[in-house]
């Protein structure tokens, strides 16, 4: 017999990003009534190191407050673990060698429903960590699709404080100026975009910002893959 199903969402990462993922959770599942929803405990701690600045060996490291929230997960039976944080994916081998439960790759899941829109080209937002790790452009690459990459003087003057604007409450200044980054990428040529950021989808969503075809929103595609994973479970 199957363990019962128990989402772990590592979170607080920031927190209104755990949220939001929450929420996607919720949208992401066609339910009729409460008890069809997935059940799921969320690690909301916002006292994990900044993981920016830890890549960019100006802080300490998150991996201990990591991977205490992953095994708090597996404690209270998580089936599955899910990080709601792209960079924080820097850490998912060592995260998943400390945990019974199967991690879920949130690259993974970006992958699937980008390769399903079928575009030549994407526009990647993310932190410098991410962009420098590559595991979004092998993947896209392996569907022979082109990534798009900020410039650096773009990351200085329009995706760092957009970030951290949204980390610190002004969502909508942030909005600004990851548009301004998004649509430069757009520019270039870029057919989609990937918000592989949890703050990007956030800001643009404040000020209404929407490019003229769809982005993915990779904490929207996690949440897909969790709603197919639970609604899987409950038909067995």
């Amino acid at each position: 017999m199957a363990e019962p199903f128990l989402l772990g969402v590592l979170g607080g990462m920031g927190p209104l990003a755990a949220v939001d993922f929450q929420y996607q959770l919720l949208r992401a599942v066609n339910s009729v009534s409460d008890q069809q929803q997935i059940p799921m405990a969320v690690w909301n701690v916002p006292q994990i190191p900044d993981r920016q600045q830890a890549l960019a060996g100006r802080g300490p490291s998150p991996l201990p407050q990591l991977i205490d929230g992953v095994e708090r997960l597996n404690r209270i039976g998580a089936s599955h673990i899910v990080i709601a944080c792209n960079t924080a994916h820097h850490w998912f081998e060592a995260l998943q060698a400390a945990s019974r439960a199967p991690l879920l790759h949130i690259a993974d899941a970006t992958t699937e429903a980008v390769a399903a829109l079928s575009p030549a080209s994407v526009g990647l937002i993310a932190t410098q960590g991410t962009l420098d790790a590559g595991w979004f452009q092998r993947r896209f690459a392996r569907h022979n699709i082109e990534t798009l990459l900020p410039t650096a003087a773009e990351m200085a003057s329009d995706f760092v404080p957009g970030c951290y604007a949204v980390k610190r409450g002004d969502v909508a200044a942030g909005g600004e100026q990851l548009a301004r980054l998004a649509q430069a990428l757009l520019d270039r040529g870029a057919e989609r975009l990937v918000l592989a950021c949890t703050e990007v989808p956030l800001a643009l969503r404040a000020i209404g910002w929407q490019p003229p075809c769809a982005a993915v929103d990779p904490a929207e595609a996690m949440a897909a893959v969790c709603a197919r994973l639970w609604q899987q479970q409950r038909s067995t």
